[in-house]
């Protein structure tokens, strides 16, 4: 297999999406997941454009990466100075990421009319900018905007671009339909023209506006493309970028092309599930290969089908991509999902086994009432405890209270809780306040528990989202609140739903400690 690398700008290019921006511990929890999907670079943002980028790849360093390159992005200098005078340039630099990306004009019209220059000094600061990162950073990238419009407008200046960053001695130059209009009958001619002036390796980013960016792609691989740059869910503006989550199993399955191995490609729809959840978004269950209703079959000629031969009505076997065969009218949908994420957690689970399908049913049964277990996985490990009777509870909570009293119009509102808890045969009651409601439970249960298990204090509550659910009831609405915990070793996910805010957010809590407890004891066993 021939090797082409995946670059993910999700937390880029991405949040460019109207309905997406995430937050700094969002950002890092992607990356994180992304890294180990094994993406090769992950792009995390812009740091000369604002303070949360640039804290972005300080926070970054904390973390351990097993493969993945962190890339920062930028724009070649501005005209009428030098790169060591250009302070976006300098901003890229000081990051310190592992490669630098930067874009430069490839279009006749957008240097005349955006840039306002001559195309020779175009020409100019593309190379001395690409020269002045190359010296100064282990990796970088050119991104050539507009250059299938610019192309197609002026083929030889948009080669002279590229020879421009070529001169550099860039690592990579990525050509991009920035505009996403290119068809895919045009992009095969346009990349063979250019491998013709073009001995670097060449990378391909497209958008989705003419609904051809993973077409575009696939077909530029096919082409020799090694580089392949795109969004996790195609987010991105506008109509979106090229999407990661139908082009590596594309690359993978259908060109045997190398990218990620194949236990990483059976955590793709983890990893689409996940981004959609941290970017308070509904999954799109439509969406090829990863998508709830990607093999999904109702009833008839199709059902008896593929339960003989699932190729007769599935072009890939879903397990493959982390998905699953879904009959729509059958007890057996779902099981194959329980039995994987037993095998995750090392609990022995049997196909026939009574208690897997007592799971089965209580997940269908939560799913029903707007659970759900993506970005969750340490409730999703609790339940299949307690079916197994292999869950110890280390303590009960026998009532709790929350109060929020505002006593002057122009005071914050002080939200304060009460609990009581039974640890063994002793009962401690205890109050806390907290920054809103859910802080001052959270406080309370943690105040109470923390004398019995000291380790609690190492827990800290890293994120708190909350989706009302689609239900049409306004106000009355279920809610459910995901909630993101971690510790000096790990992080977690717990879930809670229910139509009171404060009982949803209860639950997701009381799961994040109990997990935390358990880690604690199996710790000890070993």
């Amino acid at each position: 297999m021939s090797l082409v690398k995946l670059y993910d700008t999700t937390l880029r290019d991405g949040t460019q999406s109207e309905d997406i921006s995430f937050l700094m511990e969002d950002k890092i929890r992607i990356a994180l997941k992304l890294d180990e999907c094994g993406i090769h670079y992950i792009e995390g943002g812009w740091p000369g454009s604002n303070p949360k980028d640039v804290a972005f790849f300080k926070d970054i360093k904390k973390e351990k990466l097993s493969q993945a390159k962190i890339a920062a992005f930028g724009s070649t200098r501005r005209a009428k100075i030098t790169p060591d005078k250009d302070q976006n340039i300098k901003t890229l630099v000081q990051a310190e990421p592992d490669v630098i990306t930067i874009f430069g004009k490839t279009w006749d019209f957008h240097v005349r009319e955006a840039l306002r220059i001559s195309l020779e000094e175009n020409l100019e600061l593309i190379q001395d900018s690409l020269e002045y990162l190359k010296a100064r950073a282990p990796e970088v990238v050119y991104d050539a905007e507009h250059f299938f419009d610019g192309y197609k407008a002026n083929p030889d200046y948009a080669i002279k671009t590229l020879k421009a960053a070529e001169a550099a001695n860039v690592d990579c130059i990525v050509l991009c339909d920035t505009n996403g209009g290119t068809m895919p009958f045009e992009f095969a001619d346009i990349i063979n023209n250019v491998q013709k002036h073009i001995k670097t390796p060449l990378g391909i980013h497209t958008h989705n506006d003419g609904e051809c960016a993973v077409a575009n792609t696939i077909i530029a691989v096919s082409r020799g493309i090694v580089h392949v740059q795109g969004t996790i869910n195609g987010f991105g503006e506008r109509c979106g970028n090229a999407n990661l989550c139908s082009i590596i199993p594309a690359l993978r399955l259908k060109m045997k092309k190398e990218c990620i191995n194949d236990e990483q490609l059976k955590r793709l729809r983890e990893l689409s599930r996940t981004v959609y959840e941290l970017a308070n978004l509904s999954p799109n269950k439509h969406q090829a290969y990863v998508g709830n209703s990607a093999f999904a079959h109702k009833g008839g000629v199709h059902v008896s089908a593929i339960q003989r031969h699932p190729e007769t009505y599935e072009h890939i076997r879903p397990e493959l991509v982390g998905n699953s065969t879904r009959v729509l009218i059958s007890d057996l949908s779902g099981r194959s999902n329980i039995l994987a994420k037993a095998e995750e957690f090392n609990i022995n689970l049997d196909s026939k086994d009574p208690v897997t399908l007592e799971i089965l049913d209580n997940i269908k049964d939560m799913e029903h009432r707007g659970y759900q277990f993506e970005g969750a996985e340490a409730s999703f490990e609790i339940l299949m405890k307690r079916a197994l009777g292999s869950y110890r509870k280390f303590f009960s909570v026998l009532g709790f209270r929350v109060i929020d009293e505002k006593r002057h119009e122009d005071e914050r509102t002080i939200s304060e809780a009460t609990i009581m808890v039974k640890v063994g045969g002793k009962v401690e009651h205890t109050a806390a306040e907290g920054n809103g409601p859910v802080n001052a439970l959270d406080n309370a249960i943690r105040k109470a528990l923390e004398k019995f298990y000291p380790k609690l204090k190492e827990v800290k509550l890293l994120d708190y989202k909350v989706r009302v659910l689609p239900a049409g009831q306004g106000t009355a609405s279920a809610i459910r609140v995901l909630i993101e915990s971690g510790d000096k070793e790990a992080r977690w996910g717990t879930v809670g739903v229910s139509d009171n805010i404060i009982d949803a957010s209860y639950q997701a809590l009381i799961d994040s400690i109990e997990y935390k407890l358990h880690r604690e004891e199996e710790a000890t066993r070993k």
